[in-house]
């Protein structure tokens, strides 16, 4: 009994010791190929944020479809060190691919879309859009979603492909913009010293531009106020604090000119019957 477990040991022990060898070498490579790919995808990205001549926005993708790549190449690796034929098992996962690409469509829609929103670019990290209604900031771009930050701080993750598919308003990818103010004055009021009043403080602010001109004119005659159309072009940073500052301005010097700004005004006629 002794004489056949021993004989039996020794017919089958180099090939336990090379199977061995060739599970600690497949740990081995997972091991170092993970650990490769992370590095390598984090320090793609941080060279890429760091980069002013690259988009930032690039940076998770670029990182992302490094580190896939290096996990295919360390998983061809294991299997090879098994003795597996790579060359027929890329065959297979191509059609097993084609097949969950087709139950996966919507997914690979939203992959689809990242590589036309990566190549055609209508925003970047940091520029203020405005996508399927919602205005915020744009934060990072990924092969399947994208993500932004609304005004409030609040997260939003959106699908490429629904990015792809709506209408992308980009509010900071021109250096300059207009700005709109209307304000309404009495009828009993003079128009022309509105129109004066308003002038002299566009023309005290500095950021305000020259060129395009500004524009002063009546846009409309209320139910209760002559409305004042205020129309100049400002540099993109400073539309909104501007925007607040001039509302200010033009209601102190209103105030300063005895130019009222009326609110809605009803006049109730009570008739008495005739008794």
């Amino acid at each position: 009994m002794d004489q056949e477990f021993t004989t039996t040991i020794e017919k089958y022990l180099p090939l336990i010791i090379s199977y061995s060898l060739k599970v600690a070498g497949a740990i081995l490579i997972l091991v170092i190929g993970t650990w490769i790919s992370r590095s390598v995808s984090k320090r793609i990205k941080k060279a890429i944020q760091k980069n002013e001549k690259i988009d930032s926005t690039l940076a998770p993708v670029v990182a992302n479809v490094t580190r896939i790549l290096i996990v295919i190449i360390t998983l061809l690796a294991v299997l090879n060190q098994f003795g597996i034929q790579t060359t027929s098992l890329i065959a297979i996962l191509g059609a097993a691919g084609l097949a969950v690409g087709l139950a996966l469509q919507g997914t690979l829609s939203n992959v689809a879309s990242g590589v036309m929103l990566l190549i055609l670019r209508p925003f970047k990290s940091g520029d203020v859009v405005k996508v399927n209604g919602n205005v915020c900031i744009v934060e990072e771009m990924g092969l399947f979603i994208c993500k932004f930050t609304s005004p409030d701080g609040i997260n939003i993750y959106l699908p490429n492909s629904s990015i792809w598919g709506s209408e992308i308003q980009n509010f900071t990818q021109n250096a300059n913009r207009r700005t709109d103010l209307v304000i309404g004055i009495s009828y009993t009021d003079d128009i022309n010293k509105a129109f004066d009043a308003v002038r002299d403080e566009l023309a005290k602010e500095s950021k305000i531009l020259t060129e395009p001109e500004h524009l002063i004119a009546v846009d409309s005659l209320g139910d209760s106020s002559v409305n004042i159309l205020i129309r100049y072009w400002t540099k993109t940073s400073d539309v909104f604090p501007l925007k607040f500052e001039m509302t200010k301005r033009i209601k102190e010097r209103f105030d300063q000119e005895s130019i009222s700004i009326p609110f809605p005004q009803r006049d109730v006629h009570l008739i008495q019957p005739n008794k």
